[in-house]
Parts: structure tokens; C-alpha cells; sequence
């Protein structure tokens, strides 16, 4: 005689299948929170007018960091994907991202990279063969909404030059994303991590002193501000971000994204003394409520 075992689950308790992915929700939340001061650190502590210089001390130290720790390089066809994926997640995104700061009001920055879920949407239907979900391009359209309620709060200048590199970045960080869950983790995310700001620091140094020149020598607040970004900001947070990418559903991890403009907006209340209006308000209720919604598996 056969013995069948079932395991009940008692109602309002959780699994632990499902509190292990809400805490590694959680850890992956934390990177799009974590980049979400960088608006207030770029304009408050960094040098001014030098966004590949910020991008490439950003950048290369974390990554150089973390491969020396990790101790694992690049072998066979991943020399070239590693560096795909270094210029799009971290090179051409770092230095697009600080270009869009210094040239744009930091609302309508982040109202283009909202848009990311829904670029990532799109490309996930033929690199990762997922279904084109209406829910998800809604809840895309009603994270954009949410966001710009929180940034724009009247008139903006668009300069077209700041404008052209918020879209461009946007586009990067989606296809890296996309490329990063299709191409898979060869080895532990530490020195996954690092390949990817490695190769990127290094597009990045040759085009900061060719069109920046040398730095002059920063000030306490700039280098504690550039210290920031690259520890907490950037190895950290990466670290925590790629090992979601990983573990998580696509679309879960870029709705994630939505965090940043909250923490942003945050950020300039708590710390740059800016006042939240009613309208920045639902904006954030609206923006977390896409978030929440995004992470519920869909209905089959």
C-alpha cells in the first residue's frame, strides 16, 4: 500500500517559494531606489560639465573591483558578449544617462526612462519569445503617467541634445536587459557584474579624456560624491540588479525601474528641502501602484 503525503498551506501564510522571491524583489528593488539619488548627486556634488568623467569614475573602479574579487574572466564567445553588454548597460548608458542630467530638468529625464517597461515589452517577444501582454503595455503607459505626475511640474525646456540622450539611454538599458535574461549568467553575478563595468569604464575613459581632458583635483564633497557612485550606486546596486535579471521574470525586474523618479523626487524633498504637490503625490501612488501590479503573475 502506497502513502500519498500533501502539504497544506494554511490560509494568510505564505510559501517558501513566494517569500524567497518577495525578498528577491526586494534586494532588486534596491538598485533602481539606490539609482534614483543620482540626480541629486550629479547636481549637487559632482564637477560640473563633466558627465563622462563622472560616468568613467562611476564605471571602471566598481567593475575592476568586483572582477579582482569575483576572479573569473571572460572565456570564448563571451569576451565579445561581455562587452555587448557592457557598452549597452553600462558605457553608452552611463555616459547617455549623465548627458540627459546636465542638459535636461531631471523630471523629464526620468520620464524617458520610464518608458523602459514597455521597450523592454516589445523586445521580449522576439529575443525572449514572450507573449505582447495588454496588461503589461498598460501597466507601461500607467507607469509613464505616474512618473511624469511626480517630475513635471510646469513648463520645460527640451533640449534637443539632452532629449536625443535620455531616449538613447533608455533604448540601451531595455536591449541590455533583454540580452542579459537571453544570454544567460556563465558564471557567479560578481564577476558577471564586473566584465560588464569593466568593458564599459573602458569605453568610456578614452572618450572622457579625449573630449574632457584631465580632471582638476576635486573637492572633498566631489570626491565623496564620486565615491558614492561608485560603491553604493554602482557596484552594489549592479550587483543586486543583474542577479534579479537572472531569477526573475523580465518584465517583473524593469517595472522596478519605476522606483528611481519615487526615490528621486524623495530625495529632492528630503534633502534639497523641495515641497511634493498633490498632483507628485498621486503621481507616486500611481507609480508604486504599477510596481505592486506588475509584480502579480498574469492570469493564463
Amino acid at each position: 500500500m502506497s502513502t500519498v503525503t500533501a502539504t497544506l498551506t494554511t490560509p494568510g501564510t505564505v510559501s517558501p517559494a513566494r517569500r524567497r522571491r518577495g525578498l528577491l524583489t526586494l534586494a532588486t528593488a534596491v538598485a533602481p531606489a539606490t539609482w534614483g539619488t543620482t540626480y541629486v548627486v550629479t547636481t549637487e556634488w559632482l564637477p560640473p560639465d563633466r558627465p563622462l568623467l563622472a560616468a568613467t569614475v562611476r564605471a571602471l573602479p566598481a567593475g575592476l573591483l568586483l572582477v579582482a574579487v569575483g576572479r573569473r574572466l571572460p572565456h570564448g564567445a563571451w569576451w565579445w558578449k561581455a562587452a555587448v553588454l557592457g557598452v549597452l548597460n553600462i558605457g553608452a548608458f552611463f555616459a547617455l544617462l549623465f548627458v540627459a542630467a546636465y542638459r535636461l530638468p531631471g523630471g523629464v529625464a526620468a520620464v524617458l526612462g520610464a518608458a523602459q517597461p514597455l521597450l523592454v515589452t516589445v523586445l521580449a517577444v522576439p529575443l525572449l519569445g514572450e507573449r505582447l501582454r495588454s496588461r503589461t503595455l498598460l501597466l507601461g503607459l500607467l507607469g509613464v503617467a505616474g512618473v511624469a505626475l511626480i517630475v513635471v511640474t510646469g513648463p520645460v525646456a527640451l533640449d534637443p541634445v539632452g532629449l536625443l540622450a535620455g531616449l538613447a539611454g533608455t533604448a540601451c538599458m531595455g536591449s541590455g536587459v533583454v540580452l542579459t535574461k537571453r544570454w544567460g549568467r556563465p558564471v557567479p553575478v560578481l564577476a558577471f557584474t564586473g566584465w560588464q563595468l569593466a568593458a564599459g569604464g573602458l569605453v568610456l575613459l578614452p572618450l572622457a579624456l579625449a573630449l574632457e581632458g584631465l580632471p582638476a583635483t576635486p573637492t572633498a564633497g566631489q570626491a565623496g560624491g564620486l565615491l558614492y557612485l561608485a560603491t553604493v550606486n554602482t557596484a552594489l546596486a549592479y550587483v543586486l540588479w543583474v542577479r534579479g535579471i537572472g531569477l526573475l521574470p523580465t518584465g517583473r525586474v524593469t517595472f522596478l525601474g519605476l522606483l528611481s523618479p519615487v526615490v528621486a523626487a524623495t530625495a529632492g524633498w528630503v534633502l534639497l528641502g523641495e515641497s511634493l504637490t498633490p498632483l507628485q503625490l498621486a503621481g507616486t501612488a500611481l507609480a508604486l501602484g504599477t510596481v505592486l501590479l506588475a509584480q502579480r503573475p498574469p492570469r493564463p
